[in-house]
């Protein structure tokens, strides 16, 4: 098998599309207006919302699903201590298919919706499953597909038309050739852009009282928020960093005036305080020292100098601003210990319920990150002593481990650093790929090698790919990504903590796992895939490898919705799945 290198042209060609994606969304720079779309509500606990912490009764199935859900029932699955409803796609067996005794759960990649299970009737892994006899159901975690808010039925229900309608119309535009503006996601709602306040001013420019008193109280509100790290997102060391970055920027308006000295000082206690525990004295303090660092502003403001022109007005907008980063990173605030402890036990508890197996067991398929989740999940509970509660796992383009593999998803890496968490709060990988979509399908094709990223060539209809590509794919937060590039460095994806290893633990494993790549993958290239296969009881894993050296070939995608996968690959997941079903 030959080692696969990631070409310097299409190095290239990726920055090429981050570069068209973010011009047509608009930039993600702490310091300029953002128009991504946000939750409706800040994120408050479930007692707030009345919201129930198990699978709330009228969820059994929604009637009148939205057009986008191609599923026979949408279902809907409350998470404890939160507002999220994830969506479960369900497809039933016909009367003539052969019974099995568990239900299969299909687990999807990152920043990926239940679509890429079932882009058509004549490719659809989700309807080939189910019409071999498996009850088969595709979750959507928190933040993807028609996974939405809402704290009683009517809600949900209006959410979930929402975005399909979102979905649909981005898709349609695409193809009429208008560049999206905005990405279609699981919250509607957007982010809306305070007016940044002009201060009146008298003859010498001074601010009335009432706009310093406001200047304070907004400088105080993100101060206290980098004190309490965030709501958790935060380390104390990344908490220094961003906050550094608000002194960074203030301190520019000041520089080389005689106010950068004072304004120095009044840093220098600023930081003390957000490294302290938060009480009511720190809060007094931090109050105090934002009314000097106002009044320093101010000061400035007095002096005829060209230097101090609109300052207050520029230290209002550089405020604005960052409060808008804050409220991404707070409101996209899950990673993928979220979707391992939360969303996934939530699905499994609830398609339990729903199918009642004797052994209470279910099959699994997990692609891209869903198989890491699966792999994650066997190492924790062989960790802890616990019982997995699955029958079967298979695993199609995963691994825990990338550090032996030229994996493209390297690029994401500088979009992960702690200290460009303001920066990109986000990654809207979906509004992305549909900017990029058009020089990729058409002529004269700047971006067409980003398709090999998502398909090997004549392995999909363009039909189908263009679907995939407009439809699919969702925003994905930086904190996910923070916890998902540890997969890049020495032992592997670890939890949150960073204190897990979960390849370390993996042996453990009492679950057959049947573990697939494809020759021409350039996310999850074959090493990637054998260096944690290798981690398996050898008396439990089976291996396979799909792709020739003369063709066809497997990129990331083809797997799941190649043209020969329903030849080549599905057959091989009954088989695997049958097998241990029995």
């Amino acid at each position: 098998m030959c080692t696969l290198h990631f070409p310097v042209q299409m190095q290239s060609d990726i920055r090429t599309a981050l570069h068209v994606a973010f011009s047509s969304i608009g930039s993600l720079s702490p310091f300029r207006r953002s128009t991504l779309t946000l939750p409706p509500r800040c994120l408050r606990p479930a007692a707030s919302l009345g919201l129930l912490s198990r699978p709330f009764s009228t969820a059994a199935s929604l009637p009148d699903k939205p057009s986008i859900c191609t599923a026979d029932e949408l279902h809907y699955v409350s998470l404890p201590n939160s507002y999220w409803r994830l969506a479960l796609w369900r497809y039933h067996p016909p009367p003539q298919a052969t019974p099995r005794n568990h239900p299969l759960l299909l687990l999807s990649g990152v920043g990926t919706n239940a679509i890429g299970y079932d882009l058509s009737p004549e490719s659809s892994f989700a309807r080939y499953m189910s019409g071999q006899g498996f009850d088969t159901w595709i979750l959507e975690v928190r933040g993807a597909g028609l996974s939405v808010q809402g704290s009683n039925f009517k809600e949900i229900k209006e959410s979930a038309n929402a975005v399909s309608e979102q979905m649909e119309a981005v898709a349609k535009g695409v193809t009429n050739g208008v560049s999206p503006v905005q990405q279609p996601n699981n919250v509607s709602d957007t982010l809306s852009d305070s007016e940044i306040s002009h201060f009146g001013q008298d003859s010498i420019g001074i601010a009335t009282a009432w706009d310093e008193s406001k200047l304070v109280s907004k400088l105080t509100e993100i101060l206290m928020r980098l004190s309490e790290r965030l709501s958790g997102f935060l380390s104390d060391g990344q908490s220094m960093l961003i906050s550094a970055k608000l002194f960074d920027q203030i301190s520019s308006l000041l520089e080389g005036s005689q106010l950068s000295d004072r304004f120095e000082e009044v840093r220098a206690n600023l930081s003390n305080l957000l490294e302290k525990q938060q009480n009511s004295g720190v809060t007094s303090q931090i109050r105090d020292l934002s009314q000097r660092l106002v009044n320093i502003i101010e000061e400035g403001q007095r002096s005829v100098s060209p230097q101090f022109i609109d300052m207050q007005e520029r230290l209002s907008s550089t405020i604005e601003d960052f409060q808008k980063q804050l409220d991404l990173i707070v409101k996209y605030d899950w990673d993928f210990d979220h979707y391992l402890e939360e969303d996934v036990p939530a699905a499994m508890e609830y398609i339990r319920a729903q199918t009642k197996p004797k052994d209470g067991k279910l099959l699994a398929v997990g692609h891209s990150m869903g198989g890491i989740l699966l792999y994650a999940k066997l190492a924790r509970c062989g960790f802890e002593g616990r019982e997995p509660e699955l029958k079967a796992v298979v695993t199609l383009a995963s691994s825990l481990d990338y550090t032996s593999s030229n994996s493209t998803l390297k690029l994401l890496l500088p979009l992960a650093d702690p200290a460009q968490a303001l920066n990109v709060p986000v990654v809207p990988l979906g509004a992305m790929l549909a900017a990029a979509y058009p020089l990729s399908s058409r002529p004269p094709y700047i971006l067409a090698r980003l398709n090999n990223l998502i398909s090997a060539e004549d392995m999909m209809h363009p039909e189908l790919l263009k679907k995939l590509v407009l439809n699919n794919f969702c925003t994905i937060p930086a904190k996910l990504l923070l916890q998902l590039t540890s997969a890049f460095r020495e032992r592997g994806l670890c939890d949150r903590s960073g204190k897990f290893f979960f390849k370390d633990h993996l042996h453990k494993s009492n679950v057959p796992v049947l573990a697939i790549a494809g020759d021409q993958d350039l996310i999850c290239p074959p090493e990637a895939v054998e260096e944690t296969v290798k981690l398996l009881p050898q008396n439990l894993v089976t291996y396979k490898i799909f792709g020739e050296h003369q063709g066809p070939h497997y990129a990331h995608y083809d797997l799941v919705g190649g043209r020969l996968a329903v030849e080549q690959v599905y057959p091989c997941i009954i088989q695997f799945l049958s097998q241990h079903d029995d």
